[in-house]
């Protein structure tokens, strides 16, 4: 198939592309099929499609009928984008989840409903390769890639959106014709901007994504282990833990400034660290602990390396913390990382909310006096309250700004204020915790981490309506300049050609200009 054609998937598969609706015994997992339990969509019928022919007659009849559409493939979204009460069809392609080599693009086509887990697991058994896409292997790629995605190999091989070279998506015209469109990377296709606004403007803004092309840069010839990043040859992951009985203020201030700036030293594609990344989880008090994941994939110094970065982060900290480090292959780990994180107990019948930055600066000493105060807190009960932070950077900054439409590309790090509850009564308490702590932590720039010296907006695929209200952002820098930087007028021409009907649409999607 060529690059230029539009055409759907030649596949036609046998999945049951009906209308499913609330009295099918299907519905219900299909309908509420999701991660955030804080959010409940009620579409009129559900369609479970198997094809990319079987998603443009779904589009088509929705457009007809003039019923609000949205796309599912993994669930989850950590906002209301999907699981919204005005969507009345919603289009699950959970059930395609091919994963092949395609000789004549000379790349890997991957369905949208496939999950990061399945990906991992056939790229690296089949050809020993893999994409740098996110963590949890129960994502689906559907609207992961489109956000730009990142995870534990980001730091080494960047995002997953730098190796994406074409997209299959479903769009509608001025006219109301549903078709597909191909739209590749190349310098000459016609469809290239279409191409360029998946590559981090997000889901849910141009049309849907049925499949997905991923072939490195600069990768050539047609040896398909040749055209994407080698899967690690083994995984050393680390897991560290400080009492916080024994971390005062001072303690807690100086592990904080540590990590910031080890993070500012190896911020470089070229640094000692690039190959390691981590995630400080700074839990709420009451839970005890304060925690450090991570991995190195550096091989025969990924020990050493590991070793150096804790003890960069412990220094001058002066509490005692436990160290346990394992090997792992790359396969057994990408199926089950750090299982107490993302398979705990309980997280699927949970309720979120996430607020996340990126920062070019470790936090000042201001603000780590903040996530102390907000941290240890004893006049509120937020025991699934914490801050995160990621390192971030290495490959991920050798890229432009307008490269892709990931436009953030010199941070050093990505930090989130986090709540989860489970009893739909304790969200009013959370909510508060939550914006309140997000809004002191950038009460310098109007509550929000506005583009600048020491931070560098957010990410769209941790979607958050907070930055479109008015109340909890007073910085006079719109929601869309905090995802998507000087890129955002470049993706309202992609919209306005694509989507020139605004059927693709959510409480942050991108506006026709």
């Amino acid at each position: 198939m060529s690059a230029r054609t539009e055409a759907g998937s030649p596949r036609t598969d046998q999945a049951a592309a009906g209308r499913i609706g609330p009295d099918d015994p299907r519905y219900a997992d299909l309908a509420h099929r999701g991660f955030n339990r804080r959010f409940r969509g009620n579409p009129d019928y559900v369609r479970l499609v198997g094809s990319t022919e079987q998603v443009v007659q779904a589009v088509q009849e929705a457009v007809r009928e003039d019923l609000r559409v949205a796309v599912r493939s993994g669930g989850h979204c950590l906002e209301g984008l999907v699981a919204d009460p005005a969507v009345r069809v919603l289009i699950d392609t959970s059930l395609m989840t091919g994963v092949a080599y395609d000789p004549e693009m000379s790349a890997f086509v991957v369905e949208a409903g496939t999950t990061l887990g399945e990906l991992y697991r056939k790229l690296f058994l089949g050809w020993g390769v893999t994409v740098p896409a996110g963590e949890s292997p129960d994502i689906g790629v559907g609207g992961h890639v489109l956000g730009g995605a990142f995870g534990f190999l980001c730091r080494e091989h960047g995002l997953a959106a730098d190796h994406l070279y074409a997209v299959e998506v479903v769009t509608v015209d001025e006219a109301g014709t549903a078709r597909s469109v191909v739209a590749t990377r190349e310098p000459s296709d016609p469809n290239r901007e279409l191409w360029w606004a998946h590559t981090g403007g997000g889901g849910g803004n141009f049309g849907i994504v049925t499949r997905y092309w991923f072939r490195s840069p600069g990768a050539r010839g047609t040896d398909p282990a040749s055209l994407l990043p080698p899967a690690p040859a083994s995984i050393r992951t680390f897991r560290v833990g400080w009492s916080w009985d024994e971390l005062d203020e001072r303690a807690f201030a100086r592990l904080l400034r540590n990590h910031g700036e080890w993070c500012e030293r190896n911020a470089g594609a070229d640094a000692p660290g690039a190959k390691l990344f981590s995630i400080l989880f700074l839990n709420r008090r009451q839970t005890g602990k304060v925690e450090l994941r991570g991995l190195s994939t550096a091989g025969p110094d990924a020990e050493r390396l590991c070793h150096e970065h804790l003890d960069a982060l412990n220094q001058g900290v002066g509490a005692a913390c436990t160290r346990q480090l394992e090997t792992s292959t790359w396969l057994r780990f990408a199926l089950n990382p750090f299982p107490e994180l993302f398979r705990a107990p309980g997280a699927e019948n949970a309720s979120f909310k996430m607020k996340d930055a990126f920062l070019r600066r470790r936090f000042t000493d201001r603000q780590i006096e903040v996530a102390h105060h907000f941290l240890t807190r004893t006049d509120v009960d937020v025991p699934g309250g914490m801050l995160g932070l990621a390192t971030y950077g290495g490959k991920v900054n050798t890229v432009a700004p307008d490269a892709t439409a990931s436009a953030q590309r010199d941070s050093i790090l990505t930090t989130s204020c986090n709540a989860g509850w489970m009893d739909p009564s304790e969200a009013e308490r959370n909510l508060g915790w939550v914006r309140a702590f997000y809004r002191e932590l950038f009460a310098d720039t109007g509550g929000v981490p506005a583009p600048g010296e020491a931070s560098d907006g957010a990410f769209i695929n941790h979607p958050d309506a907070d930055l479109a209200d008015p109340r909890w952002n007073t910085s006079g820098v719109p929601w869309h300049t905090l995802y998507y930087k000087d890129n955002y007028p470049r993706l309202q021409r992609v919209k306005a050609r694509w989507d020139p009907r605004d059927v693709f649409r959510h409480a942050l999607s991108v506006r026709l200009p």
